[in-house]
């Protein structure tokens, strides 16, 4: 009787029907209600062959290997693709700014209805890519069609200390040869035309396809962050310690080097453990709270010593490396304080704090800007004020002093925001062969 009333096509009708009409609400775009004629059609009346490329067999005709093949794929790319764009996504960590809360090596599913999937502002993109091609690392996809951001309802905002993905900042701008690299620092160093002509050509991208991070959200927007002494303030209260956050220290030993054993067993990378004989013992050891308790207590260890940037800021840090790209007495480790922006929040600008929100009225929220002796001009009009219109967010990795985060490239607009990282479905160590490569404990991981 229930497999009757299952497989009656009215309620088959009804029931995918209703789904796809609460997907529209969800949607927001209500001109998708005329899908509900395919619907209809595909159920009821039959008069389309929808799935065109799927071959309509007659009773006790041979099957074609090939068609069913192709069936199979294209179901794949079509059900795959929704996924990725309202569900979730595939992502790697690709460096350890955020060791040893995430490893390089693993691989996550990022959860897209927490913040809210973003509506494909760039739709045309070859399947299963982002931004580049496999092998000739050409751009996967076409700015033909590109619409304004959208971002769907989602269950929960950006709070503090959530792990975040998001499209890097800077990435708008790329260099052909070095893709992974900041543009933007490159010609404050080198200069445009240097730069270009060494490393260049330049690609522009669009938001959605710039590169992927992943980070701690620090502070929100509205928030106040001061760093002192490597230690995160938020609106004068210090952030709560959470495990896995770690700072380099120099570590000086009786002359031996620590058993690089030992350094495994910690879950530390022992490849980035250098000994200097001169010191002697370890002068950039990284190091958490508990990691930093257990080397304290090895016999040779005579001496644990935090690396506190204070200013002059240390090597390869500078002005030109650090946000706001102005000599503000910043380093790494004692920063701000620096207000975040936030939507609907009006601040007065002046010749200090506009290198701090210049990006952001400019490029984020595109707007020209200029300054004309003491003057500042927003779309060719003077103005001393100016009402932020996204939310922004500042965010910093785990490893602290391994990380190129918002202290080297300022804020993440809303925008940029992907989701929040949900399971870890594998994790391989590059250093090693396998199997000894995967890190079974972290498959199927939590976050």
């Amino acid at each position: 009787m229930l497999k009757e009333f299952f497989g009656n096509r009215w309620v088959k009708f009804a029931f995918w029907a209703l789904l796809y009409t609460l997907w529209v609400i969800w949607l927001g775009n209500y001109w998708w209600l005329f899908g509900l004629a395919v619907i209809f059609d595909i159920f009821i009346t039959r008069k389309v062959h929808w799935n065109f490329w799927k071959k309509r067999y007659k009773q006790g005709q041979k099957r074609d290997t090939w068609n069913d093949w192709l069936d199979a794929i294209i179901f794949a790319v079509i059900v795959v693709t929704f996924i990725n764009i309202f569900f979730f996504q595939a992502f790697k960590i690709p460096s350890s700014s955020m060791e040893r809360t995430f490893m390089t090596g693993d691989f996550l599913f990022v959860g897209k209805n927490a913040y809210g999937p973003r509506v494909p502002e760039t739709p045309l993109t070859v399947p299963f890519t982002h931004n580049t091609l496999p092998i000739s690392h050409k751009e996967s996809y076409s700015k033909l069609i590109h619409s304004k951001y959208r971002r769907l309802k989602g269950w929960t905002s950006v709070k503090r200390d959530d792990y975040v993905v998001f499209n890097f900042p800077d990435g708008d701008t790329v260099l052909r040869r070095l893709p992974t690299e900041d543009y933007y620092t490159h010609v404050r160093i080198n200069g445009r035309k240097y730069t270009q002509q060494m490393y260049g050509p330049v690609i522009a991208r669009p938001v959605d396809k710039k590169d992927h991070y992943i980070k701690r959200c620090v502070a929100i927007s509205g928030d106040t962050l001061e760093i002192r002494h490597c230690q995160v303030y938020v609106n004068g209260i210090p952030q709560k310690h959470y495990k896995g956050i770690q700072t380099t220290y120099t570590v000086v030993t009786d002359g031996s080097s620590i058993n690089p054993m030992i350094f495994e067993d910690m879950g530390l990378n022992k490849n980035e453990m250098w000994f200097d004989p001169e010191l002697p013992g370890y002068p950039d050891m990284d190091l958490d709270s508990a990691s930093r308790e257990k080397i304290s207590h090895l016999p040779l260890v005579k001496r644990i010593t935090p690396n506190d940037d204070v200013y002059p800021p240390d090597y390869p840090d500078s002005p030109d490396i650090l946000f706001p790209y102005v000599d503000k007495g910043w380093t790494r480790d004692n920063y701000g304080p620096i207000w975040i922006p936030k939507k609907g929040a009006t601040i007065r600008l002046t010749a200090d704090n506009l290198p701090i929100y210049e990006r952001v009225i400019r490029v984020y929220e595109k707007n020209s800007l200029e300054m004309k002796g003491n003057t500042i001009y927003i779309n060719g009009n003077p103005d001393s004020t100016y009402t932020f219109k996204m939310n922004y967010y500042w965010m910093m990795g785990d490893n602290r002093h391994n990380s190129l985060d918002s202290r080297y490239w300022g804020f993440v607009p809303e925008d940029h925001v992907v989701g929040k990282p949900a399971v870890i479905w594998f994790s391989i160590d590059k250093n090693r062969s396998f199997p000894n490569n995967v890190r079974w404990k972290r498959i199927f991981k939590i976050v």
